[in-house]
This record gives C-alpha cells, sequence and structure tokens, in this order.
C-alpha cells in the first residue's frame, strides 16, 4: 500500500487551504507548499483602489521582526505612511531630488520630467507605504575602519532580511508589494520630511496594496550558473 502525503496549500487570493494528497509514486512540484510559496510571491507595482487593513500591514510587520539579524541585534525600525500630507510633502521632497539627479547626469530635462513623474505616482497612489531604516546604534562598535564597515553591511542585510519577510508576509495574507530603494538616494530628505531620529538611516520604501496585477514569473538563472560546490 503506497503511503499518501497530505499537504496543505494556502491560497491567498482565494483566501483558503486546499488539501493537496500524493502517493509516494506520484510526487509534484506542489508536494512543498512552502517551496512553492516562495515561488509564487511577485513584485507588484499596481494596487486596487481600496484600503488596507492597517492590522494586516502590522502582522505582516511582526513576521518582518522575526528575520535574522546579525548578533541578534534587530537593527530595524518601521514607519507606516498612509494617504495624507506627509506623504505628498515627502514625495514632492524626493522628486525634486531625484530630478536634480537626472540633470545632473545628462539626461534631457522632458526625459527626466517624464520619469520622475512616474516614480512619484506610484508612491502617491499606493494605499500604503512602509519606510524601513537601519539604526546604527544597535550594532557593534570596533576601533578600525574594516570591522566597522564589516559590521554596517551586517546591519544592511540585517535589514533586507526583515524587508523579505514583509514581502513573504504580504502574500501570504492576500496582498503585495514593491521593493523600491529610493530613500537611499536621498535619506537626508526623508530623514526631514518625517522628522525621524538623527540614528534611523532610510533603506527602502515598500508601497502595499492588494495587486490589481498578476505579473508573470520572472527569468531567473539556472542554479548551475551561480553555485560552485567546494568538497561536498
Amino acid at each position: 500500500m503506497l503511503k499518501r502525503h497530505i499537504n496543505l496549500l494556502y491560497r491567498p487570493n482565494l483566501g483558503k487551504l486546499e488539501i493537496l494528497v500524493f502517493t509516494r509514486r506520484f510526487r509534484c512540484r506542489a508536494l512543498n507548499p512552502h517551496l512553492e510559496f516562495l515561488r509564487s510571491r511577485r513584485t507588484v507595482r499596481a494596487f486596487e483602489d481600496r484600503g488596507v487593513p492597517l492590522e494586516l500591514v502590522l502582522k505582516a510587520l511582526e513576521a518582518a521582526t522575526w528575520a535574522p539579524s546579525a548578533h541578534n541585534s534587530q537593527p530595524w525600525r518601521f514607519v507606516v505612511l498612509g494617504k495624507g500630507g506627509v506623504r505628498g510633502r515627502l514625495v514632492e521632497a524626493m522628486s525634486s531630488r531625484f530630478m536634480e539627479d537626472l540633470l545632473r547626469d545628462g539626461v534631457p530635462e522632458a526625459e527626466a520630467k517624464l520619469m520622475v513623474e512616474s516614480s512619484a505616482e506610484r508612491l502617491l497612489r499606493a494605499p500604503l507605504l512602509v519606510l524601513f531604516c537601519l539604526v546604527k546604534s544597535d550594532l557593534e562598535e570596533y576601533p578600525d575602519e574594516r570591522r566597522r564597515w564589516a559590521e554596517l553591511v551586517m546591519g544592511i542585510q540585517s535589514v533586507a532580511s526583515a524587508v523579505e519577510n514583509f514581502l513573504l508576509a504580504l502574500h501570504a495574507l492576500g496582498l503585495a508589494g514593491c521593493w523600491r530603494c529610493a530613500p537611499l538616494f536621498c535619506p537626508d530628505v526623508v530623514k526631514e520630511v518625517l522628522s525621524l531620529p538623527s540614528d534611523y538611516e532610510p533603506q527602502a520604501i515598500v508601497e502595499v496594496g492588494y495587486p490589481a496585477e498578476k505579473p508573470q514569473m520572472p527569468s531567473r538563472r539556472p542554479l548551475s550558473e551561480v553555485l560552485r560546490l567546494v568538497d561536498v
């Protein structure tokens, strides 16, 4: 008698659990729902025109706090932005800096204007924005530059891990997000407009909402191109 393997696969778009039953002889990719879940997450840039319950975003942020971090330092801080005047001022200030950078790079003014407007529109239309910051005071201190730099990178990696957890949690809750790194190019602007504490270092903004599109699976390099095995 063949042993049955029963898996529960959560379908975010349907909001229900689907029971998958497989025999050992007839395995398929969906046998491991956790790996399939990772593969099914997508970056979404178009959202439905409806609000996002704050409690769902807080659940996703709770998941973000369970990400791995250097020395368990947990150097992340989160700022949730609704659709209000503060967001408008932030986008306006960031857009101004973006325009300056593009013109300095030699981008024609008309083309630069279109790029800035497109970026600003997305930031303004997203139902919610979540800013991820790094707090360097949570990290270890070293007397030499080499180890200080390594510690900083570890802190940045820690915040990035929290962002990934957040995106996966959004997906599990039927939401979606788009990870944007614009704050890295104007951290002073972000800190000033939002009146952030001096030790907050803006790292990323995630646009959050209910997906209004189903992006195709993007191409990925085969594992053989990015893998090196040593003594295994």
